[in-house]
Formats: C-alpha cells, sequence, structure tokens
C-alpha cells in the first residue's frame, strides 16, 4: 500500500487546525482541504471511477487543485494535469490521449476559453465522461455549459470523509505531458514511488523552520510547483500561500504580509523580483523572513543570481530535474558547497552520468548528454513504448541536455540536444509549432527557434519561407498564431525567407538560424 494522497492524509490528522492553503481573504485548514477531497473522491466513485481511471484537471493555482488532485488520488485514479494556457484544440487532444473519464475544469479566466469553439463541438472532440465546472465564485449556481457540473452542486450530498483506495507504488499517480522532437506531447507515467521518494528527497534539500510558509507562484500543473512547492509543503505541514498569476508588486506584498520563508521559481520571476523597485522597509521584512530561495526550469543568468544575494541576503540554490524525473535530479546541497552556474550535485538515490550518442559512458569533464538511473524516472510514456525504449535503457533515461562535469562532480547544463526552447519557464516544443504553421494557407515552410530574451530567457521565433504569391504578413502571421497556440507558445517573431540553410540529406539547419 502506498498512495500519495498520504501527504494531506497525515498532515490533517496531525496538524487539522493549521491553515494548509491561503488565497486572498480565504484561509483553509488541512482539515476543511481534506474533508473537501474526500467529498471529490466520493464523488468520482459514485459516477464509477475506477483505480486507474484518468482524471484530468485544469486549474491555476487556487484552492480547487490540492481538493481535486488529492481526491483523485483517495479514489486510486491517476491525475492528468493541463496547462491552463492550452487552448480547446489542444486540450481535447490531451484528453483523448490520456483517455481522461473526467475532467476538472476552472471557468473563470480567458485562458481557459473553452467556450471559443462552441461548448458542444469541445465536448464532443474531447471524448469525456464527466465535466466539472470550476467555478471563479462561491455565488455560481448554474451551470454556463449543458453537460457540465458546477463542482460545489455537484459535491452536495457527498460524504466528507473517505477511506483512500489502496495502491501499490508502482501504480501510476500522475500523468504530466511532455514532448521532444517528436511533435505531440506524450505522457510521462508518474507513480506514487516516484513521486513520494523525490518528495522525500527534496524535503531534505530545504532548510526547515517550526513552521514553513510558502509562497507559491510556481504554477501546480507543473512538475516543478507539484513536487518542490505543493507535496514538499504538504509533507512539511507547510502553509501555502496561493499565487494563481505572478506580478512582481504583488508577490513582494505577500512575501511581506504572510512572512514567506520558502520561494521557488523560475529565472524570469527572480529577475522580476530583482529589477522591482522595491521600498527598504519591504526588503528588510523579505530579509528578516527569507530562509529558502531556489531557482529551477531553465538556467540562471549569474547577474540575476549576484543581485538576488545583494538585494535580499539569500543564496538562490540551484537544482536540475524534467517532468520524467518526478523531476529532481541534481542540486546545490546543503551539506556542500554551492557553486553558482551548477546544478550541483546528483541527489539520495539518484545516480547521473555523461553519454555520447551511442549511450556510452563519458568519462571527465565530459560535454556528453546527461543520462540519469534512480527511483524518480517515471514508468514511460503513457501507451508510447516505441518512445519509452528510446529514452529509456537499462534503468537509465536520456535527458537530452548537454552538460560538462567538474573535478568535484558537479555538473553544468551546456546546451541541450533536444531543440526544445524554454520560454518564461514553459517548455516549447519548435515541431508542434512547425506543424500548425504549415497548416496556414499561405505557408510553404517554417523552422522554429528559440532567440535570446532579456527576462523570459528565450523567446520564439519562426522563419518561414511562403507559398508563391502569397502575401501574408508578418504581424498577420503572429495573430493567426495566436488564435491556434496557448500565450505561451506562439511565435512573437517571423522572419520570411526565400530559402533556409539546409543538410545534404534536407534537414534544416537549426544551428544557423540561431
Amino acid at each position: 500500500m502506498l498512495n500519495l494522497s498520504i501527504l494531506l492524509e497525515d498532515a490533517a490528522r496531525e496538524t487539522p487546525d493549521r491553515e494548509a492553503v491561503v488565497f486572498g481573504e480565504m484561509r483553509l485548514s488541512y482539515a476543511f482541504v481534506d474533508a473537501v477531497a474526500n467529498q471529490v473522491a466520493n464523488l468520482l466513485v459514485s459516477r464509477g471511477i475506477k483505480p486507474g481511471d484518468k482524471i484530468a484537471l485544469s486549474s491555476p493555482n487556487l484552492p480547487y487543485f490540492p481538493m481535486v488532485y488529492f481526491g483523485a488520488l483517495k479514489a486510486g485514479a491517476v491525475v492528468v494535469p493541463l496547462n491552463v494556457l492550452l487552448k480547446p484544440r489542444e486540450i481535447a487532444y490531451h484528453l483523448n490521449d490520456s483517455e481522461a473519464r473526467a475532467f476538472f475544469c476552472f471557468q473563470g479566466t480567458p485562458e481557459l476559453p473553452l467556450g471559443e469553439t462552441g461548448w458542444a463541438g469541445f465536448q464532443e472532440a474531447a471524448g469525456c465522461e464527466h465535466f466539472f465546472l470550476l467555478p471563479a465564485g462561491l455565488d455560481v449556481t448554474e451551470s454556463p455549459f449543458e453537460g457540465a457540473e458546477l463542482f460545489w452542486a455537484a459535491l452536495q450530498g457527498q460524504p466528507n470523509t473517505f477511506e483512500s483506495v489502496v495502491t501499490r507504488p508502482e501504480d501510476t499517480a500522475v500523468v504530466l505531458y511532455t514532448s521532444g522532437t517528436t511533435g505531440q506531447p506524450k505522457g510521462a507515467e508518474l507513480t506514487h514511488s516516484n513521486l513520494l521518494t523525490n518528495i522525500m528527497v527534496a524535503d531534505t534539500l530545504f532548510e526547515r523552520t517550526l513552521h514553513d510558509t510558502f509562497m507559491v507562484t510556481l504554477p501546480l500543473f507543473h512538475i516543478f510547483g507539484q513536487t518542490c512547492v505543493m507535496n514538499v509543503g504538504f509533507y512539511r505541514r507547510a502553509t501555502l500561500v496561493l499565487v494563481p498569476r505572478f506580478e512582481p508588486k504583488a508577490a513582494i506584498e505577500l512575501m511581506v504580509k504572510e512572512k514567506v520563508n520558502q520561494f521557488a521559481g523560475v529565472p524570469t520571476m527572480w529577475w522580476s523580483l530583482l529589477t522591482d523597485d522595491t521600498s527598504p522597509e519591504d526588503i528588510a521584512a523579505i530579509r528578516e523572513n527569507l530562509r529558502v530561495a531556489v531557482s529551477g526550469g531553465a538556467s540562471l543568468p549569474m547577474e540575476v543570481l549576484k543581485g538576488i544575494k545583494e538585494k535580499f541576503g539569500v543564496d538562490i540554490l540551484e537544482g536540475y530535474g524534467l517532468s520524467e524525473t518526478s523531476p529532481v535530479c541534481s542540486f546545490n546541497r546543503p551539506d556542500r558547497p554551492t557553486k553558482p552556474g551548477s546544478i550541483g550535485l546528483p541527489v539520495w538515490g539518484v545516480e547521473m552520468r555523461l553519454v555520447d550518442d551511442d549511450w556510452k559512458t563519458i568519462e571527465g569533464e565530459g560535454p556528453g548528454e546527461i543520462a540519469v538511473r534512480g527511483p524518480n524516472v517515471m514508468k514511460g510514456y503513457y501507451k508510447r513504448p516505441e518512445a519509452t525504449a528510446e529514452a529509456i535503457r537499462d534503468g537509465w533515461f536520456r535527458t537530452g541536455d548537454i552538460a560538462r562535469r567538474d573535478e568535484d562532480g558537479y555538473y553544468y547544463i551546456i546546451d541541450r540536444s533536444k531543440d526544445m526552447i524554454i520560454r518564461g519557464g514553459y517548455n516549447v516544443y519548435p515541431r508542434e509549432i512547425e506543424e500548425v504553421l504549415m497548416t496556414h494557407p499561405d505557408v510553404s515552410l517554417a523552422a522554429v527557434v528559440g532567440v535570446p530574451h532579456e527576462s523570459h530567457g528565450e523567446e520564439i521565433k519562426a522563419y518561414v519561407i511562403r507559398k508563391p504569391g502569397a502575401t501574408v504578413t508578418e504581424q498577420e502571421l503572429v495573430e493567426w498564431g495566436k488564435q491556434q497556440f496557448a500565450n505561451y507558445k506562439y511565435p512573437r517573431i517571423v522572419e520570411f525567407r526565400d530559402e533556409l540553410p539546409m543538410t545534404a540529406t534536407g534537414k534544416i539547419l537549426k544551428r544557423e538560424l540561431r
């Protein structure tokens, strides 16, 4: 028996009255969050959901997320968290590919435009049996969409106690969608054991206080926020201050008001905090409280790291991980010297090595592609045995990231073997963008690359060859892209060319385009 829901259940038993979640004026205890999660579990069972069934969840950082997440786990179901910025076409793909039987979707922001193409059309395309809308307010009494139930109405009459379903360590707990250079996203199956062992390891890397307060700006649908913030926080019985949309001034106000002592973010968040015109009083308050500062998701510029130390008096610790590894693989550990610019050393239980294209180990400094083995490595890609076999051999997972290693065993990321772009901490996969761009009637060929950007790390640029006689402009193609992709995905920069650099075999030389 091992069910990840133990994180919430144990905290509710030991600290029932402690604030688990803070959102605006809403302050919810562990006992309350657990009770609602129990109602969710009872709801799912009453609708015929069985252990192993997939439950999709699309919610910003709101109290709904842990309630549904742990409720589904209690029922023995598998959680499929979806990026809240996905458009209806993309959402339907994820629901179908994961074979989700139920979908919990927040309806209160324009980032989830389910009515954009017509609710009935979306519902049919999604192929899902149960739709539950998570309303923006508690006073919403009627669903705007036929065939979709309001969350609170559906919970009416459901008991607030539930005996969690017995699951095994090797059972899948979460399917996280990721991709590579192969086009459509694929689901990484993370087991209860994968996640729980990684949570326990991550917990040892961050300094503890008697009562930790985490500020949650990382999206909980992403593995970084899910494991290192929400789940580590619940493991510690911490208080989570939820922030649906990161704004530096608002974040600083919350850090001061709630006496936040733990903050994990992507480099663009740290850059925003550094460049914000913060008052001396707020800086002093943050310096007094903030004990742990963590950065991940992309490489942190050295100037930002130094600047945060000078401004807030705290060292930012960098780590490394992927969706497929639950995510933490390496970290600048508290028991060893910190090396700025390094992703640190492998964490407990995890092995890392550098390999060449033939999986042969590269000794010494490298460079080489990072391969990882340990209890954190996923079970595989859902319904994709060939992709799994390509990525995992003898327990070793190829990350696609190129690194070097110093004489003390610290790793430093220097490049990516895959073409993935990281924009503001979000992964963007060029081939998916290229394939959709080429459905435009005026586009003959497209190549998408990441170009340097001051605050986002990378921006998305499309090099496009137009069809003969086509007149589409750069701005028109950008506007078209807005309608096709989530806001973080569409190319902001378009450059038309008569030809693209290619190899003799016809492969586009993206290195030259970059």
